[in-house]
């Protein structure tokens, strides 16, 4: 039920395909960084003149096909799993606004260091996506939809270490999705009350 159901998470998978198919036949290929800023990439000279759109635009842009397939693997496996907890209205809306979040971390910390480079990704994104199941987790005693409190840490470990290990990944904005998804969930999810079924066990 919560995978048939999922259907924001269905649809966000659907445009970040889309997009990367549109730019590698229209644009040109997504490896390069010059066909990147073309497209819309996060290029933080472009965004400090003025083309704020492209924080959004970035969301939804990969560099290369491992980068797509990488991130659309984990937000299939994170996102369905908020979508059920969090309701379908309340999940797009974290998801938009904390990668607008992370995406705008990136920017500041680029331009504070002068690095003129352009970012693509819906990393920040999942990351929010990650910390709002984390906190969901722990609000519901350790394990929500099928995914316990290790899981999630043992995720997160692996995916912190692989963003400061890699020299082209953006670790500012996966921490700020990271954090910004996590308060985001603090606010937005309310846990069942009284004697209703306990909805957010495991999932057969």
């Amino acid at each position: 039920m919560r995978n048939r159901n999922a259907f924001v998470t269905y649809a966000l998978i659907a445009i970040n395909v889309a997009v990367f198919f549109i730019d590698e036949i229209f644009v040109g290929s997504t490896l390069d960084t010059g066909v990147l800023i073309r497209a819309g990439g996060a290029y933080a000279p472009y965004i400090s003149s003025g083309q704020y759109w492209r924080l959004f635009t970035a969301m939804f842009m990969h560099s290369g096909m491992q980068h797509l397939l990488n991130n659309m693997l984990m937000l299939f496996i994170l996102g369905t799993s908020l979508e059920y907890l969090l309701g379908h209205v309340k999940y797009a809306v974290l998801y938009i606004m904390c990668g607008l979040v992370a995406n705008i971390a990136a920017w500041r910390y680029y331009t504070a260091a002068g690095a003129n480079v352009v970012s693509v990704g819906a990393s920040g994104a999942i990351f929010a996506v990650m910390g709002a199941v984390i906190y969901i987790v722990i609000r519901n005693r350790g394990q929500a939809a099928g995914l316990s409190i290790r899981q999630m840490l043992i995720m997160l470990a692996f995916s912190v270490y692989f963003s400061f290990i890699g020299s082209n990944i953006a670790a500012t904005a996966h921490i700020a999705g990271l954090i910004s998804g996590f308060i985001a969930a603090v606010l937005l999810y309310r846990r069942p009350h009284g004697n209703q079924p306990y909805r957010y066990g495991s999932i057969m």
